[in-house]
């Protein structure tokens, strides 16, 4: 088969299988398995490919057609400009938490700012901070040691070990700092939400997913410790769920926040929290 055949048949068997953008999907893991870039693909579409270039692509394909998720399958995942590795330790990060960043981006105003990212799983929030801000002193947490595995092995591939500082910690437990800016994105799926979920989701820890059974309840736990270890002045951000954001600005007015803003996504859903305190 040529490569412009194996391409339709790959395209034709994950669309069968109800795989979203089933095209990207083909092309991104024939050019993984080749060693190519998609556009190179292109080139080569009259090219012949013989067993020992179709047996792991058999086998990656199989698995997408599963609803495991690409991102797994090709080991990494493009966040702000950078290449993480990605795998089952961690949330498969969202283009939502990519919108985080660069709004915060905006609201550092010194290059020297403390910053504690709070569940950091794969580790791209604390990571893409200090690429963009080589002053800051980064602080990075999760409770997961199999989460702080891969952060830290990221950390080291993009050569910023010496730049974050990772440690396990159930939220801010054993944190004796304070920051001038702390930033989560922790889970804040329902219980009960849990039938709602694709496939690919469910392949993510679900530590990292379920925040309670009404999705909100780790959210507001960090809400009310982050007063102790906020700088005056200190900004909490956070990433939020659907129809969560009402509740969560009245417990955020109960405690004394101010400059409270609740901001949507590029979708229009209100997605990120920012407030201050102090």
């Amino acid at each position: 088969m040529t490569l412009l055949e194996v391409l339709q048949s790959t395209t034709d068997y994950l669309q069968k299988r109800s795989i979203e953008n089933p095209r990207l999907n083909a092309e991104q893991l024939l050019a993984h398995v080749l060693g190519r870039s998609r556009m190179e693909l292109y080139l080569e579409f009259e090219r012949p490919l013989g067993e020992m270039e179709l047996a792991p692509l058999r086998e990656l394909v199989k698995r997408r057609g599963q609803g495991e998720p690409l991102q797994h399958l090709l080991g990494t995942v493009e966040f702000c400009g950078l290449t993480f590795a990605i795998d089952k330790r961690a949330m498969v990060p969202r283009p939502e938490t990519e919108e985080l960043v660069e709004l915060l981006k905006s609201q550092i105003p010194n290059s020297k700012f403390q910053i504690l990212d709070v569940g950091t799983g794969s580790g791209v929030i604390a990571l893409s901070l200090a690429a963009k801000f080589p002053e800051a002193d980064i602080f990075a947490v999760d409770i997961s040691e199999e989460a702080l595995a891969l952060s830290q092995e990221n950390a080291v591939a993009l050569g910023l070990s010496e730049r974050v500082k990772f440690s396990k910690n159930d939220l801010l437990e054993k944190i004796a700092e304070r920051f001038d800016l702390i930033v989560a994105n922790l889970p804040y799926i329902g219980i009960q939400d849990r039938t709602t979920l694709s496939r690919e989701v469910l392949h993510d820890p679900e530590a990292a997913l379920f925040g309670g059974e009404a999705g909100n309840e780790v959210i507001r736990q960090l809400i009310e410790k982050a007063p102790f270890r906020l700088n005056p002045g200190g900004l909490l951000a956070l990433e939020i769920g659907l129809n969560q954001g009402e509740a969560l600005l009245e417990l955020l007015r109960q405690k004394k926040y101010h400059d409270i803003e609740l901001k949507r996504d590029y979708s229009g859903i209100p997605r990120f929290l920012l407030a201050r305190y102090g």
